[in-house]
């Protein structure tokens, strides 16, 4: 069984069929100086926000968005994208443990086709498998009360989801 690991999933035939998805090794040519990027991991009830640093080393949890309308969903993460300066997303791909591709992985691609009617900022897909394992861990070890820890829960995966870009994109 191969070993499990967080990060950028590749799937050409995806990026192919829809424009503003780009690949993770494209990020560093598209970032001007003072550009952020941003983490998104959605929920069905909630979308977790995280920002990275202007060096593109940092990612830091924002907030947690409770979702309401779509459009009203996207025109405050437009809003907050440039409020931010953020040139790209960051989104997390809920793809199952096997590797394979179920309801949530075409909710996220829905999203983003939905969120071209709003934005040009490009999207790159991340593996967010565990990330809210890790997140819930984090916080448990930082002793994060269970009240807060609900509150924060997504925004601290999609800080650990954009962490593993940066990472990855530190590591060349």
């Amino acid at each position: 069984m191969p070993k499990l690991q967080l990060g950028y999933s590749p799937n050409p035939c995806i990026a192919n069929n829809m424009n503003n998805i780009i690949d993770i090794t494209d990020v560093l040519q598209r970032h001007e100086h003072n550009q952020k990027l941003m983490g998104l991991d959605l929920g069905s009830k909630t979308i977790g926000i995280s920002v990275s640093d202007v060096r593109l080393k940092i990612a830091s949890a924002r907030e947690t968005v409770i979702r309401r309308k779509f459009t009203l969903d996207a025109e405050y993460i437009v809003q907050l994208a440039t409020k931010e300066n953020i040139f790209a997303f960051v989104i997390g791909l809920p793809i199952n443990m096997d590797g394979s591709h179920g309801p949530r992985v075409q909710s996220t691609h829905a999203f983003i086709r939905n969120m071209s009617q709003h934005t040009e900022l490009p999207f790159i897909l991340w593996d967010e498998r565990l990330s809210t394992v890790a997140a819930e861990e984090a916080m448990i070890e930082a002793d994060i009360s269970r009240k807060k820890r609900a509150q924060r829960i997504d925004a601290v995966a999609a800080a650990i989801i954009l962490q593993g870009a940066l990472d990855r994109l530190q590591s060349g």
